[in-house]
């Protein structure tokens, strides 16, 4: 359910309306906007009819929310949410160009690291130092970044790897869409106050992203950016695409940045480039890649 306050709508008002929502035991999350207070109530909304909140004091109109997702919705916030880190903005007027090339980080807004990278092939060569060894490695690559203003996004691949990386001083959290059906992990990320990047995995649908984005904010941590690293693909010699139609889906109705990972994507018949321009006029807000720097 949500509800929109009337322009004048004081901060008891507000509290009335949160009283009433805590009374039928739902959540609340409140969206103070220049002009309007929105709040949202979180959890089985049939507990309650919207004639019943428009009754209240300075209450304009309650809407009933179809969709799982309501905290991150555009009815809850309609504009769009920016997250600042380190000076740079995920989410505001800028695309960002993310680097997952670390010597290449000069031109670039943020750096990707994927520290915990591990083959899929028993036999593949691979990095053999131990797991400590990888930690100070990363924690090394974090300050050097930060030495140069910039900020670092790192990927872990299993809830034993948040602690590390947030000890390295990493500053955003990036869930892979392999996690993205894992709910211990993102109940732990949901308890932070680090932006997290949530990943869809190549055979989900936008709703069932949007979904796992909304569990992390039930949780506390509103500080979430979606990615797109790829959907699968009907051509035989490319196995995954761009999911364009998922970008312009969740932009329309929610009001978290999205950034598009294509450093698996490109191929002969697609380069980073076109992806590039694909990404942007999708409406991402951000894009990893690991293009040559001008």
């Amino acid at each position: 359910m949500i509800i929109v306050m009337q322009k004048q709508a004081s901060a008891e008002a507000v509290q009335c309306v949160v009283a009433f929502i805590r009374s039928r035991g739902l959540q609340e999350h409140v969206s103070k906007g220049e002009e309007r207070t929105i709040i949202g109530a979180v959890g089985d909304e049939r507990v309650f009819h919207p004639n019943e909140l428009e009754r209240l004091p300075f209450v304009e109109r309650a809407i009933r929310v179809l969709n799982e997702w309501r905290i991150i919705s555009r009815e809850t916030q309609p504009e769009n949410s920016i997250i600042t880190v380190r000076g740079v903005a995920f989410g505001g007027e800028k695309m960002l160009d993310i680097t997952a090339d670390g010597n290449r980080a000069g031109m670039a807004d943020a750096v990707f690291a994927d520290p915990f990278y591990l083959p899929s092939r028993p036999y593949a060569d691979t990095d053999r130092s131990s797991e400590k060894e990888q930690i100070r490695t990363m924690q090394a690559e974090v300050q050097r970044h930060h030495a140069a203003g910039k900020p670092v996004i790192v990927r872990v691949r299993d809830v034993r790897q948040i602690s590390p990386a947030l000890d390295a001083e990493a500053d955003v959290l990036y869930l892979g869409g392999e996690l993205m059906s894992n709910r211990a992990l993102q109940d732990e990320v949901g308890r932070l106050n680090t932006p997290v990047v949530l990943c869809k995995d190549k055979h989900h649908r936008a709703d069932e992203w949007l979904v796992a984005a909304e569990h992390i904010a039930l949780r506390g941590n509103h500080h979430i950016i979606l990615g797109e690293a790829g959907t699968l693909s009907f051509e035989p010699e490319h196995h995954y695409r761009l999911d364009v139609d998922a970008v312009v889906r969740v932009r329309k109705v929610s009001h978290l940045p999205v950034v598009a990972n294509i450093t698996r994507l490109w191929h002969g018949d697609m380069p980073q480039e076109i992806l590039y321009k694909l990404a942007a006029a999708a409406g991402v807000n951000g894009v990893i890649n690991s293009l040559q720097q001008d």
